[in-house]
């Protein structure tokens, strides 16, 4: 299994905390930054391949995580048009490096180790959902038949729990999603959400909930999120 982690956003809700460098690379206590966190949990998880999507501060990334000096195999692969597409984009420059079993997790994601074996464990596709966690407004929400989700977005609300972009996808659920992104891509779709090739497919994709509950499983969106997610790890 490859892990794939995008990083090429923007991070502009992030205000004067990435000015200088890209949103993973926030410090959230002790020294620790997202983006070391999760490289180094994903080595202490036996994964040594990783396929990093990187903008506007490739460089600085780079350096970074070269700097971490763990035995990890990053490939790192430049979205040269991030400032006007999506994600959706970043994974169609990487698609060469992608065809494999992938774990697919977002760059500003900080989530706790058992929420990251409970998904490499799981023999089925899987993305995490909360059942503890109300809907929001505006995040991602999967909608569900049973365990079985059937779409992912943030215009959905009926039948529907509340999500985290962290995605285990086993090869030919994976390889059938990114076909979808590729045929987007190509005819210039590129400012949607990857989430939008996946419900394009129309349930064909047989991928399950993963209920993290209470545990924690969030993003950093902003400065607020920033001090949430400190104090759910205990850091100042």
């Amino acid at each position: 299994m490859k892990a794939l982690i995008l990083n090429s956003g923007l991070g502009s809700r992030m205000g004067d905390l990435t000015k200088e460098h890209p949103k993973c690379m926030t410090e959230i206590g002790n020294g620790e930054t997202i983006v070391s966190r999760q490289l180094k949990m994903l080595k202490e998880a036996g994964i040594r391949e990783i396929v990093m999507t990187t903008g506007v501060f490739a460089d600085v990334l780079r350096e970074y995580c070269d700097s971490l000096a763990l035995p990890l195999q990053i490939t790192y692969v430049l979205n040269p048009r991030c400032r006007e597409t999506n994600y959706i984009y970043s994974i169609y420059c990487a698609r060469e490096y992608l065809e494999d079993d992938i774990l697919l997790l977002h760059g500003d994601l900080v989530f706790e180790k058992s929420v990251l074996d409970d998904m490499l464990v799981s023999p089925v596709s899987c993305m995490t959902v909360s059942s503890a966690v109300p809907l929001p407004k505006k995040d991602f929400k999967a909608v569900l038949d049973g365990d079985r989700i059937l779409k992912v977005g943030i215009e959905f609300f009926d039948n529907a729990a509340a999500a985290q972009p962290l995605y285990s996808l086993r090869k030919e659920d994976w390889l059938q999603w990114l076909g979808k992104i590729g045929e987007f891509c190509e005819a210039g779709n590129t400012k949607v959400y990857a989430e939008n090739a996946l419900n394009a497919l129309e349930g064909a994709i047989n991928m399950y909930a993963m209920d993290t509950g209470e545990r924690l499983c969030g993003e950093i969106d902003n400065p607020e999120d920033l001090l949430i997610i400190r104090r759910k790890l205990g850091m100042k």
